[in-house]
C-alpha cells in the first residue's frame, strides 16, 4: 500500500477538529475536499472514523485509540521534511497574527515592533483584539502567538511563562483613599468598582479574596478592556484593578494615581502560546526570541 502523506495530514485534522467542516478549514481546504479525503481514510482503514450522533460527529473506538499515534507520527513526518536551511532575515517576507491582550500590546507591542523592523523589514505583525469566547485559531493557524495569562489546555498549544504581574488599585488624583496612609480592605471593599473581562464578568478572584475576609463590593459595571476601565476612573470615585504594569504609561497621561492592592493575591503569569507545528519553523522561532524579550521590556519579567 502507497502512504500518502496528505491523507495523514487529514486524519489528523478530522481527530483534532472532530467534523469534516473543522478540519477543511483548519487545513485550508473545501469541505468537499475534506470529505473526499474522510472517504478515502474510510476505505483504507475499514473504519468509519466519524459518524453522525445528531447534528455532531462522534469518532469511532478505533479513532480514539489512533488518535494520539496519528498525531505524533505527523508530527515526525513534518519534522523530518521541515527544511533546515538557514533562513535570510533581510529578505524574509511573512505576516504574523499575534492575539496579545490588550495592556501587552500596548506595553510591548512598541519593542516587538521595533525589534521586528530593525531585523526583517518585510515581515509585518498583525495583532487582533482577544475574543470573548475561546477560539481555535492557534490549532487552525490562523493565530501564530497568544499572550495572556491563560494557560492553554491542549495538548498541542505550547506554552511558556514569560513574566508575571501584580494587581494594583487605580483611582484618579484626588480620590479620598489617596489621602490615607494605606487602604485597608474594609475600605477597598466599601468603594465601587469597574471590573475588567472581554467577557463581560462582574466578579472575579478579587471577590473570593474579600469573601474570605468576610467582605463583599459594590461592581457598578465591567469594562472590555484595561484601558477603557481606566477611562471610567478618570472622572470619579471608582475604583479599578489592574496589572501594575499597565499603569506605567497611563497613569501620567490620564491624572491617575496608583495605590497598592490590599489582598493576598498571587501575582498573575503571563504566557506566550503558539501552536507546536511551528517548533521547527526558523522564522517562528525568531519571532518567539523577539517576544520574549519585549515582553520583558514592558515589564513582564519574572
Amino acid at each position: 500500500m502507497q502512504l500518502d502523506l496528505n491523507l495523514l495530514a487529514a486524519l489528523d485534522a478530522l481527530l483534532e477538529e472532530g467534523s469534516v467542516a473543522g478540519a477543511a478549514a483548519r487545513l485550508h481546504v473545501t469541505a468537499p475536499a475534506m470529505s473526499r479525503s474522510l472517504g478515502r481514510i474510510r476505505r483504507t482503514t475499514g473504519d468509519q472514523i466519524l459518524v453522525r450522533t445528531g447534528r455532531t460527529m462522534t469518532p469511532t473506538p478505533y479513532a480514539i485509540a489512533v488518535r494520539q499515534q496519528v498525531h505524533e507520527l505527523l508530527h515526525q513526518v513534518q519534522g523530518v521534511l521541515a527544511p533546515s536551511r538557514e533562513f535570510d532575515l533581510a529578505t524574509l517576507e511573512r505576516t504574523f497574527t499575534l492575539r496579545w491582550h490588550d495592556s501587552l500590546v500596548a506595553l510591548s507591542g512598541p519593542a516587538l515592533l521595533a525589534a521586528v523592523r530593525g531585523q526583517a523589514p518585510g515581515v509585518r505583525l498583525r495583532f487582533v483584539a482577544e475574543s470573548s469566547i475561546d477560539t481555535p485559531e492557534l490549532r487552525r493557524g490562523e493565530v501564530d502567538l497568544e499572550a495572556n495569562a491563560n494557560r492553554p489546555s491542549a495538548p498541542d498549544i505550547r506554552a511558556e511563562n514569560v513574566g508575571k504581574t501584580r494587581l494594583v488599585i487605580v483611582v484618579r488624583q484626588g480620590h479620598p483613599l489617596t489621602r490615607v496612609k494605606a487602604v485597608t480592605a474594609k475600605q477597598y471593599a466599601a468603594a465601587e468598582h469597574v471590573t475588567v473581562s472581554r467577557r463581560g464578568n462582574l466578579s472575579n478572584a478579587l471577590d473570593d479574596a474579600l469573601a474570605q475576609l468576610g467582605l463583599t463590593r459594590r461592581v457598578v459595571a465591567t469594562a472590555p478592556t484595561e484601558a477603557a476601565a481606566l477611562e471610567f476612573a478618570r472622572g470619579s470615585d471608582l475604583l479599578i484593578c489592574v496589572p501594575e504594569a499597565t499603569t506605567r504609561s497611563a497613569v501620567a497621561d490620564l491624572g491617575l494615581a496608583v495605590l497598592p492592592l490590599p489582598l493576598e493575591l498571587p501575582s498573575a503569569p503571563i504566557y506566550l502560546s503558539w501552536h507546536q507545528r511551528y517548533d521547527t519553523d526558523h522564522a517562528h522561532a525568531w519571532l518567539r526570541g523577539l517576544a520574549r524579550t519585549a515582553l520583558a521590556i514592558g515589564g513582564a519579567s519574572s
